[in-house]
């Protein structure tokens, strides 16, 4: 994968999946679509997990990024909610994988220390990172802002591998 392809960013959830492709030209970051697939909390899971699915392999037919970045599970407030976050996140994975695109996870801390420069940023802060890096002046919902900002996280991952020391 080369640092001026699209990456994929994905921030998954069973009602609202935030999707951001982002691509690096002459050193900026550009933001080439984003958004959040939202679904009604009165669609059964399974429904709501095909939707997501469709939703995101028809993106990636589409856009044709060259990596997909998620975000690795963390602690949800409950057991069902974690469950439910795991299964949109596999899905997400399987969306990628299906299309033959190469999956990326990073860790909330991760992205925040790549994005705003704080690993403990709030929402907020990470949102007006993002639009502030892709030049975005209108308002972002924060399932979109924090999908940009996975990509962000890995194009920044790719460039300095680039530096790094091979012993």
């Amino acid at each position: 994968m080369m640092i001026s392809d699209s990456v994929l960013g994905i921030d998954p959830g069973s009602f609202y999946t935030g999707y951001g492709i982002v691509r690096l030209e002459h050193q900026r970051f550009v933001a080439i679509d984003y958004g959040t697939i939202r679904l009604a909390k009165n669609i059964p899971l399974p429904d709501r997990l095909g939707f997501i699915y469709r939703e995101l392999e028809a993106l990636i037919s589409r856009t044709k990024p060259a990596g997909v970045a998620v975000e690795d599970v963390f602690l949800a407030r409950n057991a069902k909610s974690a469950l439910q976050l795991g299964q949109a996140r596999g899905v997400a994975i399987l969306a990628a994988v299906n299309s033959g695109i190469p999956v990326f996870s990073y860790s909330a801390l991760e992205v925040k220390q790549a994005v705003v420069g704080y690993g403990r940023a709030t929402k907020e802060q990470v949102n007006a990172m993002v639009r502030r890096l892709l030049s975005i002046r209108e308002l972002v919902d924060s399932h979109a802002s924090d999908a940009m900002a996975l990509a962000i996280c890995h194009i920044n991952s790719l460039r300095f591998k680039r530096f790094e020391v091979q012993p």
